[in-house]
């Protein structure tokens, strides 16, 4: 993404009176809702956007009218109630987890607005005038829509129901866990995929090794390059599939395998899928007898992913394989950390089910018979 390109907004907050309909639902008999503004929530939704309301008024009296108009299960972690709206918003992308310069705010109030941007200035706000072109800005606007930007409202909604089944059970998490019945599937990028890996690499901040973007084309020639492996990570469980979650570049030669990037959504935190990948690649490794190299770039975000690594045995010990030729140069000027570990038999947890290459070291020239 060039430096002239603002961020891609990933939730629009709307508020309720003058915005989303005309009126005032407490003083209106009937509110009117203008076709246009569904078409723009329409519109948005198919990009994968994900929207949510801050609206002062009466919670129960506001859903019931947002069912009626048939767009109540557009909206995600709806703030109806009479808080700042700051304070709503901060909850939503704290239920989201979403950094805070991921959400916009659409208001008729120019006070409103205000009272947002003093307080979390990253929220970027527009008035009710501008609804009807925000489809047009280039900030709502994703380069390409994948099949999993199309389910994303409906990825986050059954998010919600595990988040409440989880709250409801009894147990150890561990044993929440199990009842899940998760699949992790990893294989071999192929080109449906590869829109799907650039957004993981694009929208993942807080699990995400290096915070770079890789691009299609660049994806691409990695695709194409037999020293590269792309790896794409899925997951379901018996709430319904978290669609593709993972993505892991790696670079492979004769003493070393290069982890180039670890990029996991920060939906699937909870359910340890990063170690679970790491897991799975070390023991890969550990076959092709061949030690094991991680690019880490720490970020204001990032700090998740640290600790993933440090769990899985990574270090900053220094070894030979970490010389020239062994590794792609110019990443350390980049601010890039090179963390080692020296492979040993690994298992992902008993909580997840893994289907994923059990012939990584085939053909590798390191590869032990």
């Amino acid at each position: 993404m060039s430096g002239n390109t603002p961020p891609l907004v990933k939730c629009l907050v709307w508020d309720l009176d003058n915005t989303l309909w005309r009126g005032t639902l407490l003083e209106d008999a009937q509110v009117r809702f203008d076709e246009a503004v569904r078409e723009v929530v329409e519109r948005l939704d198919e990009r994968g956007i994900l929207q949510s309301i801050a609206s002062k008024n009466d919670h129960d009296l506001a859903w019931r009218r947002l069912e009626r108009l048939g767009v109540a299960g557009y909206f995600v972690v709806p703030q109806i109630g009479w808080r700042p709206k700051s304070e709503s918003i901060r909850r939503i992308a704290e239920e989201l987890r979403f950094a805070h310069d991921a959400l916009a705010f659409v208001d008729d109030q120019p006070a409103e607005r205000a009272e947002v941007a003093f307080h979390l200035p990253e929220v970027r706000c527009y008035s009710d005038e501008e609804v009807r072109s925000l489809p047009e800005l280039p900030e709502f606007t994703p380069a390409r829509t994948t099949a999993d930007a199309r389910h994303r409202r409906s990825l986050y909604q059954a998010g919600f129901r595990r988040q409440a089944a989880q709250e409801d059970f009894a147990g150890a998490d561990s044993e929440f866990l199990r009842t899940l019945d998760m699949e992790l599937r990893v294989g071999h990028a192929g080109a449906e995929d590869l829109a799907r890996v650039e957004e993981l690499t694009l929208r993942t901040s807080q699990m995400n090794a290096t915070g770079v973007h890789y691009p299609d084309r660049v994806l691409r020639g990695l695709v194409d390059d037999p020293r590269h492996a792309v790896l794409v990570a899925t997951l379901t469980d018996r709430f319904g599939t978290h669609g593709a979650i993972g993505v892991l570049l790696l670079r492979t030669r004769a003493r070393t395998w290069h982890l180039k990037l670890l990029a996991t959504s920060c939906r699937v935190v909870s359910f340890g899928i990063g170690g679970a990948l790491l897991n799975w690649l070390v023991d890969q490794a550990y076959e092709a007898g061949v030690h094991m190299v991680a690019d880490f770039r720490r970020t204001e975000r990032n700090r998740m992913m640290d600790i993933t690594y440090r769990l899985a045995g990574f270090t900053e010990e220094d070894c030979s394989c970490l010389g020239p030729g062994n590794l792609v140069p110019g990443a350390e000027d980049d601010g890039v950390v090179r963390l080692h570990l020296v492979p040993e038999r690994r298992t992902v947890p008993d909580t997840i089910r893994l289907v994923a290459p059990s012939r990584l070291a085939e053909n590798h020239p390191a590869a032990r018979p």
